[in-house]
């Protein structure tokens, strides 16, 4: 079967440890695999240049900014974190604060490390549902995320999450600040 969007196998019953969807990710490498909090295997179809091309743009503003202030670890989309939720979490962009990332063990931080990141980004490519994003960004709230955007390029909007706050929608174009989570960290969103 030939999709562009991801598919959902409902694999709860079968409850795959850590260790065993580790291996699962390991053998199919080529795959982008999620699990949900709920306990869904999601396998994500790859992003086209656009999407590909934004998300690379937003990882590189993030490092910039990191590497300047040297306050934390940037990930990429290909980084897997397993959440206190229990969901296996793949962000585009995410940030993590130095203290809690070097509280994990060496072995902690090489598999699909135990710890929800401070702050993310999702893109909405085409591939992707928007209630399954908005799902995504509120297990990352349950865990403890402390600033997530998830940029809608679809709708020209921006939802900001932040922890005990309804979520805020801004139209593009727009302006984000890091606020206190990246102190200093500013990005200019177009009208795509």
């Amino acid at each position: 079967m030939i999709t562009s969007e991801p598919v959902i196998l409902n694999i709860k019953a079968v409850g795959l440890s850590n260790e065993q969807f580790y291996q699962l990710c390991q053998i199919n490498e080529n795959w982008q695999l999620e699990e949900t909090a709920k306990g869904e295997l999601l396998i994500m179809p790859p992003v086209g240049a656009i999407s590909g091309n934004r998300e690379s743009e937003f990882n590189a503003d993030v490092v910039i900014w990191n590497r300047k202030t040297k306050l934390g670890k940037v990930f990429s989309s290909s980084t897997i974190f397993t959440l206190p939720n229990g969901g296996k979490r793949s962000p585009d962009v995410a940030w993590i604060a130095n203290e809690p990332w070097e509280a994990l063990t060496p072995e902690e931080q090489e598999k699909f490390a135990h710890i929800c990141p401070d702050f993310v980004i999702e893109l909405r490519s085409r591939t992707d549902s928007l209630s399954q994003l908005q799902e995504k960004m509120q297990e990352y709230l349950n865990s403890g995320l402390r600033l997530g955007w998830l940029i809608d390029p679809q709708k020209q909007q921006v939802d900001i999450y932040r922890p005990h706050q309804s979520k805020e929608i801004v139209e593009l174009p727009t302006t984000l600040s890091g606020e206190e989570v990246l102190p200093g960290f500013v990005l200019e969103l177009p009208v795509f």
